[in-house]
């Protein structure tokens, strides 16, 4: 379970990143963070990680505290911290199953996988993940080979072979036409809820965190103004996040539509059916 309790930042230069942000990701849930850039959406990201220090408050990942630890204790949380970049981050040259075990990294001491020498048993990690992404078939391909939507499915591998505690994904999709990313997202989403790990998702795209993920927390000014299920984002709140200093306006969300009214026929309409002698042209001309 990830636990966040009045979570503080402030940059060195004295901005504000995040304000008294609380939030609690139960294990196996999906939660997407929506908010304008520059909102704090990825500086929430890092924190969990532990990349970003100085943060008050609480953080804490299955009982382990994020903020007060440092240096073995540290890296000991960061690799179960299964971190997704929109970049992919994969290495072009090395293969696809490389690429995965590279997840395996922080968990070895010896140096053999310094060169890609791993047990049998990280292999046997690396397999598995590779099958809950339906991309073992391409396993001794190298990443530069791969397309978009398979790099990005290689770096979910990645970050389910270091037997993750929490996946954060910091706008996985942002480089996918839509119907990859659709498909990207629900295999993420997918995949954690198998797992039973906590998910946290930076996306932009509102229509699709709704339709994928269980849980909607949105932050404008790193402040949360909303937390609860897709059902609850109404104009109201994506107002609230998105458009807090400028005119609102309709997102359409929030209110059933109701079918207009039927039209009255046409005069055309009405007009008897073309017989063979006098047939109906294109474009309903004669």
């Amino acid at each position: 379970m990830l636990s966040i309790k009045h979570l503080r930042y402030v940059y060195p230069n004295g901005y504000e990143a995040l304000n008294d942000i609380n939030l609690t990701v139960e294990d196996g849930e999906v939660c997407a963070i929506i908010g304008r850039s520059g909102a704090g959406k990825s500086t929430l990201l890092r924190c969990i990680n532990g990349l970003e220090r100085g943060a008050t408050g609480s953080l804490t990942i299955d009982g382990d505290d994020v903020l007060g630890a440092s240096g073995d204790e540290l890296r000991t949380i960061q690799r179960r911290v299964g971190f997704i970049w929109q970049e992919y981050n994969l290495i072009e040259r090395l293969s696809v199953m490389n690429n995965v075990l590279s997840g395996r990294l922080g968990h070895r001491r010896s140096v053999g996988p310094l060169v890609y020498h791993f047990p049998a048993e990280d292999r046997e990690i690396a397999v598995r993940s590779l099958e809950r992404v339906s991309m073992l078939h391409r396993a001794s391909h190298r990443a530069d080979q791969l397309s978009g939507g398979e790099k990005q499915r290689v770096s979910i591998a990645r970050a389910l072979a270091q037997e993750p505690r929490v996946i954060l994904a910091d706008e996985p999709v942002a480089s996918l036409d839509p119907e990859l990313s659709e498909q990207v997202l629900a295999d993420l989403a997918r995949i954690a809820r198998d797992e039973g790990v906590p998910t946290l998702i930076n996306i932009h795209d509102v229509d699709l965190a709704v339709e994928c993920c269980d849980r909607i927390c949105a932050i404008a000014q790193g402040v949360v103004v909303y937390d609860g299920p897709p059902s609850g984002l109404t104009d109201d709140v994506l107002n609230r996040t998105y458009r807090f200093d400028r005119e609102w306006k309709s997102f359409s969300r929030g209110v059933v539509p109701t079918a207009p009214p039927a039209a009255p026929p046409s005069i055309g309409s009405l007009a008897p059916a073309p017989t063979e002698a006098e047939p109906a042209l294109a474009g309903g001309t004669r």
